[in-house]
């Protein structure tokens, strides 16, 4: 088993990527918990859990930042239209 591509993840919607990372992190949980038990058979898929959960939490930050800046840029956008609306009206003061 090798270890999943970004692409993958990039590819996926923001709800699934939520989703994902609610799986993955059971997913770990439950490693942890064989780990503890002394069942554990393939101590690999730890190394696994956490490159993918890496790798969804980058993708959701990713678009986190690009909405933050987008709505940046919007509000920057409708205060300059409402400000050179107001500006006519403070000069014939």
């Amino acid at each position: 088993m090798s270890l999943t591509k970004i692409k993958e993840a990039r590819e996926l919607s923001d709800a699934a990527v939520a989703e994902q990372i609610l799986a993955v992190k059971r997913q770990l949980m439950e490693l942890r918990l064989q780990q503890a038990t002394g069942r554990m058979e393939k101590p690999h898929l730890f190394k696994h859990a956490k490159h993918r959960l890496a790798q969804l939490m980058t993708v959701e930050r990713e678009r986190q930042i690009v909405a933050e800046k987008e709505a940046a840029e919007k509000s920057a956008a409708a205060q300059e239209a409402a400000g050179s609306a107001l500006s006519p009206e403070v000069s014939q003061e």
